[in-house]
């Protein structure tokens, strides 16, 4: 198998057979060896009986239905889990990824020993005020936080050496960060080729501006995994450390001063500092027992990627 291509998918009927036409002339004309696996998101428009449809007419379609909509991650991660191919190219099902660009994509994994190629809409048809510019200012914030110079993070059309998807863990809404995970896992070889956007022909988009906040927020987990994830004592330790020896230090001061300098002075109780230190001291204790604790979640976490699977095609 040297491509599988991943479609993740909501409520995407109209677009479906048009998509899988163009894909598969596409991979006829350059003779080769591919899957097709869509991966119905919990669609409710009559999206799993196309698929169905298009599976029965060619037998490399495959399909993965959810019982309910989980998002494009944990779509993606059941692709990547049923993904044979030596390359993955993952695109979105709306026609605004155009399939001709995918044999560029799986020469420049296989011939320049990339990694990850990411797709750059370096022209887009979209709203420029609800799509554009938040993209741009989050594309800004993601390079800067994550280290990894790419232009469009948010860019459905990937492709993917098949080793990288098979030691990435994509949960939650960390779909754009696939390159910021590969790059964790050491798959530094990313590279990024324009590609050409399209207009959506069918439908509305699924995504609101709501993606943008969750995007920041996830952006700021990614960052943290990325340095800590792996020793929380570095952080939530070295805080807690701090925070227990400024309070110890306001406390030994309060001691001093009241039994040699000040006897016949206040009670320490009734100072502010006492009130300080003891605050210091609890939160500097709390801090540590978290990095203790999130070392022992690290050592023994388990995958936590759940989704119901209804139906599955040819997988």
């Amino acid at each position: 198998m040297q491509i599988s291509i991943v479609i993740p998918l909501l409520n995407e009927q109209e677009s479906l057979n048009e998509l899988h036409d163009w894909i598969v002339r596409v991979m006829q004309s350059n003779h080769f060896l591919y899957e097709i696996i869509f991966i119905d998101d919990g669609s409710t428009d009559g999206s799993w009986e196309t698929i169905l449809e298009l599976s029965e007419k060619n037998e490399q379609v495959k399909g993965i239905r959810f019982l309910k909509n989980y998002g494009k991650s944990q779509a993606l991660h059941a692709g990547f889990k049923a993904a044979q191919g030596d390359v993955v190219i993952t695109m979105d099902a709306d026609l605004q990824d155009n399939p001709e660009e995918i044999p560029e994509l799986y020469r420049m994994i296989k011939e320049n020993g990339d990694h990850v190629v990411s797709g750059w809409k370096k022209k887009r048809y979209d709203s420029l005020f609800t799509k554009n510019i938040p993209s741009k200012l989050f594309n800004w914030a993601a390079r800067r936080t994550s280290g990894v110079k790419l232009h469009d993070f948010n860019c459905g059309l990937k492709a993917f050496n098949g080793q990288v998807i098979k030691n990435i863990d994509v949960h939650g809404e960390m779909h754009r960060y696939i390159p910021v995970l590969a790059k964790n896992a050491g798959f530094s070889n990313i590279s990024e080729k324009v590609v050409q956007h399209q207009a959506r022909k069918y439908g509305t988009t699924k995504f609101g501006v709501e993606r943008f906040i969750n995007g920041f927020l996830d952006l700021i987990t990614i960052w943290f995994v990325s340095k800590f994830g792996r020793q929380p004592m570095h952080l939530f330790g070295a805080l807690g450390v701090l925070m227990f020896i400024v309070g110890f230090g306001f406390a030994l001061y309060l001691g001093i001063d009241k039994l040699f300098l000040n006897p016949t002075g206040r009670l320490i109780t009734e100072r502010p500092q006492f009130f300080i230190s003891l605050t210091a001291m609890i939160i500097g204790t709390q801090l540590f027992l978290a990095g203790f604790l999130g070392e022992i979640m690290v050592r023994s976490r388990k995958n936590d990627t759940r989704y119901s699977i209804s139906d599955k095609i040819n997988i």
